[in-house]
């Protein structure tokens, strides 16, 4: 997956290297933020929120926001200057930074700290324990070099259980697949972000074992991204957009998650106000969301760690040439 993600992005620093200068000038309008996504879901509440309830907006912000559909996708967009911001793993910009890249974009805000994965079986178990209920067992965790299946496998490491040892991981399957190809399959076990975990359990097809988030501690898991030069430029903008993110992130911490529901209701118009709450609910009760949009260097060498574990990353990469703390230190 490194391979694949570290050719796309040096395939496009050497063929739009002429187009430098368009990705580091702010060409959207003053207020206005393009931001591209790497996926649409509710593990990136507090955005939707800020923008649903009129926080950006106080900030004098407008956000238009495109589905990336890919961590690869969105590095592209900021690399042409069809974004202005990212919202993605900040594994990517390591990639980039480890192959010698001296222009790329980095991290001015963090917005989830853990894997938003629960751990979902086709057995109930009282008392879940991974190193004895996992073994022997088989897992879909995700494509091969995605976030969800590198900390799967550097927990599960942990836990003295190893593929093609003592445990199957399944890193074949397509995210949007995961839940079909776990239902039909003879696989014990299947990794899942919220909402799709409690609508699959609430229809008696499987049960909560596990919170991988939970189980394997803090580690930056998607952030903001933005070219440097974007950032010194907008210094103003950046720290509204941030002010609105905490501000968002304070709502969800102190209001009825049915409440919350109805804040995202307007960005996920297929899922019912039932399905969100609990999702929210679930996210809260593992401390999802970033308190802070500063990353943490404990937590970005845990992210390090994993990378390493999956043989991803070979060495390690300075905290300085990813993070830019500047801004979020002042939220």
């Amino acid at each position: 997956m490194k391979k694949i993600l570290t050719f796309t992005c040096a395939l496009a620093l050497c063929v739009m290297s002429c187009l430098c200068l368009v990705s580091c000038k702010n060409d959207s309008t003053p207020g206005k933020i393009r931001l591209t996504e790497a996926t649409h879901s509710v593990f990136y509440a507090p955005l939707y929120v800020a923008i649903n309830l009129g926080y950006m907006q106080e900030e004098g912000i407008e956000v238009e926001i495109t589905n990336g559909g890919g961590s690869e996708v969105c590095m592209t967009s900021l690399l042409s200057g069809a974004a202005d911001f990212a919202l993605m793993g900040p594994e990517t910009v390591v990639y980039v930074e480890s192959e010698g890249s001296t222009n790329h974009p980095v991290v001015f805000g963090q917005l989830t700290k853990k894997d938003g994965t629960f751990l979902i079986s086709k057995t109930k178990y009282e008392n879940f324990d991974y190193s004895k209920d996992l073994l022997n067992k088989t897992a879909i965790v995700g494509r091969r070099g995605s976030m969800l299946a590198m900390t799967f496998e550097w927990l599960v490491n942990s836990k003295n259980l190893f593929h093609g040892t003592n445990i199957t991981l399944d890193t074949e399957t397509s995210f949007p697949m995961m839940p079909s190809v776990f239902e039909s399959t003879d696989a014990e076990f299947c990794t899942m972000f919220e909402p799709t975990a409690s609508e699959f359990v609430a229809a008696g097809k499987g049960y909560y074992v596990g919170s991988v988030g939970e189980a394997s501690g803090e580690i930056p898991y998607t952030c903001f991204m933005a070219y440097p030069k974007f950032i010194s430029e907008n210094k103003g903008t950046i720290e509204g957009f941030l002010r609105a993110v905490k501000k968002a992130y304070n709502y969800i911490n102190t209001n009825p998650s049915s409440e919350v529901a109805k804040a995202l209701k307007p960005s996920f118009d297929g899922s019912s106000l039932e399905s969100l709450a609990k999702a929210v609910e679930n996210y809260l009760d593992i401390d999802v969301w970033s308190s802070s949009p500063a990353m943490s260097k404990d937590a970005y060498n845990r992210l390090i760690s994993v990378l390493k574990n999956s043989k991803t990353l070979t060495e390690d990469v300075d905290f300085s040439k990813v993070v830019d703390n500047s801004i979020a230190n002042l939220i």
